[in-house]
């Protein structure tokens, strides 16, 4: 699927139309990962880690909303389905990620509560976190090349930093935690490769 995303961000970029909704959609699942960690936190005990990682998840959904500027005036205005590639499965991503990875954790390790939510905030994140070490980047050489004015590198390099935070965050979590970041990531891929189909037929003259 990578070869395919890279082929559709190639037709998005170089359509205004298309680059304005594929951008909003971006700012959208950042601000549905930053709802989603505000959803986990404890009531009182909240790590400066979660905070931060709120912030900045909000931060990117901002920061790609005021690139839409760049295409033009009163894009995207909204996360409404007209303004968004692959609406409906763009809008369930994350949730039906969760959800599948929660009932994993309460199913095969008994989790339950807030410990149930923060041990899937940490594989959802991490999962989410290695896509976009993937995505980020593709995306950001198909804008150089088209000498685009857009650039996501600030973001590329805070989700790494993400990324190795939620290392350190299983680690303690438990002694099997690269077993569980393998399961996260193998449910990830099954929906990431549902979300790429479903961009990709929104992209004219890009075989799926």
């Amino acid at each position: 699927m990578t070869l395919n995303i890279a082929s559709s961000l190639e037709k998005i970029v170089a359509d205004p139309a298309l680059h304005s909704r594929w951008l909003n959609t971006l700012s959208m699942l950042e601000n549905a990962g930053a709802k989603k960690i505000k959803q986990c936190e404890h009531p009182v005990f909240v790590p400066e880690e979660i905070l931060k990682h709120a912030a900045e998840e909000a931060r990117h959904a901002w920061y790609l909303k005021k690139q839409l500027k760049k295409i033009g005036s009163g894009l995207c205005p909204t996360y409404e389905s007209p303004y968004l590639m692959a609406p409906i499965v763009s809008s369930r991503y994350l949730h039906r990620l969760d959800i599948t990875i929660s009932r994993y954790l309460r199913e095969t390790f008994g989790f339950r509560n807030h410990d149930l939510k923060y041990a899937a905030y940490l594989l959802v994140t991490y999962a989410i976190e290695v896509r976009a070490d993937e995505l980020y980047p593709i995306y950001q050489d198909v804008l150089r090349r088209n000498k685009s004015s857009i650039s996501v590198h600030n973001i590329i390099t805070e989700e790494q930093q993400h990324l190795a935070s939620m290392e350190a965050q299983l680690q303690k979590l438990s002694d099997r935690w690269k077993e569980l970041c393998e399961i996260a990531c193998s449910e990830e891929a099954k929906l990431y490769s549902e979300w790429v189909y479903a961009v990709t037929k929104e992209v004219p003259a890009v075989p799926v």
